[in-house]
């Protein structure tokens, strides 16, 4: 046992150590009994390690401390350990006050993740109430604010702010000099203090003492922000008291260092601070913003809020909810803002919630219609939208109808509401639009669907969806067919969608084909798909053609050899087929692949995009870069034998769903025959061969 563990040991100290190094260190010692103590062994093991140890060339020079780090491979690099020096680390909290009362709630969340992180403790910088009133609504805050903090379960430090000190009594009632000093010493602590802690010490100062003068608080007015001659010779005491440290930080409310209306009182602290030479940092707050200003080896840091006023116009510059961390080592400071919701508790993540949330993220709302376009390009109707939760635990849900053309009105324009576990919900919504030409502005509506995936102790923010609704514009004037060829041109993530509601495709045997010329192929290539999970789709990846049928919950693929690949640059006519009995692969008019298939379509929910593939939140994905045009998907097998010669233009008849010649459009819409047409998306654009 020894023996193994002197080698484990060695190894870890020089893993080119090699075995007979170790032969000496590794003989019992003379004398010794079978599993006594290993006593010199040990201590030999390790001194071979030292003495045959070679470092090889690039790796580290660190010396492993074989007491500390234990292995029984040999040959690997030294891994340099962490060193065992005393450290710590504090949160810094900015303000609570001048916000909504519910910005309390922030600060609960705050105290929340604090807790997951398990800081030694936190400091506050004043404004903890919202204060400016008198004795009785002061106490209540007080209450609250020490409610909310009394869940920490790290010790926590007050820093007094104008919000907690400044006294707002009814007109002609008199304001007592000290306002709510007394009552906050009672209540939170003193207005200046110091601890220590480890190796570092704590000040806390007080920004918010009367104009010596004229008694007035202003932080306002520059005469207002003089510190007493009995706080700054306080903190000359305190000063000499820590010089030994090796930090000190400080902390207030007022940032007075930014001068301004702050005026220039703060300098004669700040000499202090510098001449005391182990202050490291200053935390201050009152602005609801960050900000950083370092000075002669000093840094300076103005906190933002914690559930205080905050407008977050900025919230990557500061102007956010957040708290600070930082990290005191023997030879340096560490700080980090985090903001809060930023911290997770991954106990909360159980098995459950890791396999049901992303179900969420594939409910495809059930939609009634398609939504019918007048023939004077008005629309006035209403749908259903349907959704269904696939879990076992209850969801809050959203719906919200949007649409970047400003012409549409929606009835309502959203709806909250929850859904119980495995539940169903119908919502109805009125949609219209003013009459007028469909011109390039016009744009069809959406849906969006956010979820709340709701555990007893956790509420889980879903990604909301985005799914586009189909129109129905066969009421709208025809487009007259062109002279010439015209196609879909598609550059990028260009691609057209036809909703699912536009391809009611029924059960059973069906056809799907379309012209394709592809300026190169990808390596996964959708053509013509409504795949996920379920449904058909046309592919061409690397040039390879197939057609995949999802059939009694698998797909069944007919694929092309891999010998036989669409050339890049020419037009090709393909078709997938599926008679009920095989699903088949067609290139240019012959068959280049079939397996034997039966069963029942697998369907969905998501739209049908042309150029490209289908993600289970309904938005395309492996678009085409290249060329389409008539796309004709049908019901029933359209093509038996193993060859026909493909037409270059359909016309449509009993057996086509879906018919997209490709020969004009109405602003964004590609006119369909037979069926509700398709979108123009992300600059796909119809052009004359």
């Amino acid at each position: 046992m020894y023996a193994s563990l002197s080698l484990l040991l060695c190894a870890a100290v020089s893993p080119a150590a090699g075995l007979s190094a170790l032969a000496p260190a590794l003989a019992p010692a003379p004398g010794s009994a079978p599993g006594s103590a290993p006593g010199s062994s040990l201590a030999a093991a390790r001194s071979a390690c030292d003495e045959s140890s070679q470092e090889p060339e690039g790796q580290r020079p660190d010396t492993i401390d074989a007491a500390r780090f234990i292995t029984s491979r040999r040959g690997a690099v030294n891994l340099p350990l962490p060193e065992e020096a005393d450290s710590f680390f504090f949160v810094v909290y900015g303000d609570r006050t001048g916000g909504p009362d519910e910005g309390v709630e922030i600060l609960r969340a705050a105290v929340d993740e604090t807790n997951l992180l398990g800081p030694d403790l936190v400091m506050t910088v004043g404004d903890l109430i919202q204060g400016y009133n008198t004795t009785e609504p002061w106490m209540t805050q007080m209450r609250e604010f020490r409610g909310a903090m009394s869940g920490l379960r790290a010790p926590w430090f007050p820093v007094a702010g104008n919000h907690d000190i400044y006294y707002r009594a009814p007109a002609g009632s008199a304001r007592p000099a000290e306002e709510h000093e007394g009552r906050y010493e009672m209540h939170f602590g003193p207005l200046w203090y110091a601890f220590k802690h480890k190796s570092a010490w704590f000040i806390v100062l007080y920004t918010d003492e009367a104009n010596p003068k004229t008694g007035e608080r202003n932080f306002n007015k520059a005469e207002c922000q003089t510190m007493s001659p009995e706080q700054l010779a306080w903190l000359d005491e305190t000063l000499e008291v820590t010089k030994d440290a090796p930090h000190v930080f400080v902390f207030c409310h007022h940032p007075r260092w930014i001068g301004g209306k702050y005026g220039n009182d703060w300098d004669k602290v700040h000499r202090r601070l510098v001449a005391a030479g182990n202050v490291k940092g200053v935390f201050g707050g009152h602005i609801h913003r960050m900000r950083y200003d370092p000075k002669d080896g000093i840094e300076y840091f103005a906190l933002a809020t914690v559930g205080g006023n905050q407008g977050g116009s900025v919230p990557e510059a500061g102007y956010l909810h957040c708290y600070d961390l930082v990290t005191v080592r023997p030879d340096r400071i560490e700080r980090a803002t985090l903001p809060v919701g930023a911290v997770m508790d991954p106990r909360e993540i159980t098995g459950e919630v890791s396999a049901e949330a992303p179900r969420l993220t594939r409910v495809v709302p059930s939609v009634s219609g398609p939504i019918e376009v007048a023939a004077d390009g008005s629309v006035n109707t209403e749908i259903e939208v349907t959704l269904q939760n696939p879990v076992a635990r209850p969801v809050d849900m959203e719906l919200r109808l949007t649409s970047g053309d400003p012409r549409w009105r929606f009835t309502p324009d959203h709806a909250h509401g929850r859904l119980t576990p495995r539940g169903t919900r119908t919502l109805k919504f009125r949609l219209e639009h003013a009459p007028g030409a469909i011109d390039a502005a016009f744009q069809a509506p959406s849906l969006a669907v956010g979820f709340d995936y709701l555990t007893d102790t956790a509420r889980f923010a879903i990604p909301v969806r985005d799914h586009p609704l189909s129109l129905d514009v066969s009421s709208l004037p025809p487009v007259p067919r062109p002279a010439s060829e015209m196609f879909l041109q598609l550059r990028g993530a260009g691609h057209a969608m036809v909703g699912a509601a536009a391809v009611p495709l029924p059960d059973g045997p069906f056809t799907v084909e379309a012209w394709v010329r592809a300026r190169t192929f990808a390596a996964r290539q959708g053509l013509v798909c409504r795949t996920e999970n379920s449904e058909y789709g046309l592919f061409a990846d690397s040039g390879r053609l197939s057609f995949s049928v999802h059939l009694d919950g698998a797909y069944a693929r007919a694929e092309a050899p891999e010998e036989t690949r669409m050339s890049p640059e020419t037009w090709h006519h393909v078709a997938g087929v599926f008679d009920g009995e095989e699903v088949r692969l067609y290139l240019d008019g012959a068959v280049v692949g079939r397996v034997p298939a039966s069963g029942s379509r697998t369907t969905n929910q998501l739209p049908l995009i042309i150029g490209g593939d289908v993600l289970g939140s309904g938005a395309a994905t492996s678009t085409l870069r290249g060329d389409i045009d008539e796309v004709r998907l049908s019901q029933g097998a359209r093509y038996l034998a193993d060859r026909f010669e493909p037409l270059r233009r359909h016309v449509p008849d009993e057996q086509t769903v879906l018919l997209l010649p490709m020969d004009g459009a109405l602003g964004p819409i590609l006119r369909g025959q037979r069926a509700a047409g398709a979108t123009m998306k992300a600059g796909a654009r119809l052009i004359r061969d």
